[in-house]
């Protein structure tokens, strides 16, 4: 592929960019993933997408590549597999992701945590599963293994989509995001059987995201995501919109903020591990912006 058109149509800034076709979309985002950009190119692409920002035919596009390259992972039959990203981990309060994932899968409700953790300034997701006894597995077969034994599984990245997984790497090298770290919050392992969440915390994408989400009927949770993580923040539930097929429907609205709630600031991986796990025995109550969010991915998994 020859690249250089491509980067004179997206580089012209954010204003005189122009938006790549969906099948120009995936046939880039193809080379990306199988790392067959050189360098020069791959930091030019990477930038001027950074600045243009995704159009809907690119997410589209790119997601289409995403998906042949994502591993499969079998769902017990049942409720629909909830996909719980995490990519940030815990910076300035307790992760509640965890929580949200031991609740759903006591109701009976199959959970899949899927990410890559790569921020010194962050306490790291997969260490305070870890100390919750949820270790990464291996590989997608002992996933669905685990799926099917207990409910709750976690895997990284890495063993999902290699290509994927080193695009989001660039990052350190970069010192920006880039459009692979759009296109982990659409990851599905499981398609056909899952409800993914889409945790975000940039206004601009929630109508691209709202409209990939329509494109593809699928079953899914939007609402913007605490520190980055897909768990609605205790003092103040956000909007919790789900889609069912593809059709969008206000499952929560967004509340204003209740100081009176304990956020839970302990973030550190001993601490955090003994909060979650107090809230799970009923020693320590349960904010009810996760109780909702819990209610609203129940009632999608089992639509």
């Amino acid at each position: 592929m020859d690249f250089a058109p491509i980067i004179k149509e997206i580089g012209r800034g954010a204003k005189g960019a122009k938006p790549l076709g969906e099948d120009a979309a995936e046939a880039l985002f193809a080379h990306l993933l199988d790392d067959e950009v050189p360098d020069m190119e791959l930091g030019a692409i990477l930038l001027c997408m950074r600045v243009k920002g995704e159009a809907a035919e690119e997410i589209a596009g790119f997601k289409r590549a995403m998906d042949a390259r994502t591993a499969r992972i079998e769902v017990p039959s049942g409720p629909r597999c909830v996909l719980l990203p995490t990519y940030n981990g815990a910076r300035k309060q307790a992760n509640l992701m965890p929580l949200v994932a031991r609740l759903l899968a006591q109701r009976g409700v199959p959970v899949l945590i899927q990410g890559r953790h790569d921020f010194d300034s962050r306490v790291s997701p997969f260490e305070l599963l870890a100390a919750l006894g949820v270790e990464a597995a291996p590989s997608p077969g002992d996933a669905a293994r685990e799926l099917a034994q207990g409910g709750l599984a976690c895997i990284r990245l890495e063993s999902l989509n290699p290509g994927l997984a080193k695009l989001l790497s660039l990052r350190r090298r970069l010192g920006l995001r880039n459009s692979g770290h759009t296109l982990a919050k659409l990851l599905d392992p499981c398609p056909g059987r899952s409800v993914r969440v889409l945790a975000l915390t940039h206004p601009e994408y929630f109508d691209r995201m709202t409209e990939q989400l329509r494109r593809e009927s699928g079953y899914a949770l939007l609402m913007r995501g605490t520190e980055g993580e897909a768990y609605a923040h205790p003092r103040r539930r956000p909007r919790l919109l789900g889609f069912f097929a593809g059709e969008a429907r206000e499952l929560f609205e967004r509340e204003e903020g209740d100081p009176t709630r304990e956020p839970g600031e302990a973030c550190g991986v001993t601490e955090n591990a003994a909060l979650v796990q107090a809230m799970l025995e009923g020693q320590q109550a349960i904010p009810q912006p996760i109780l909702d969010q819990v209610d609203a991915l129940e009632q999608l998994a089992r639509a």
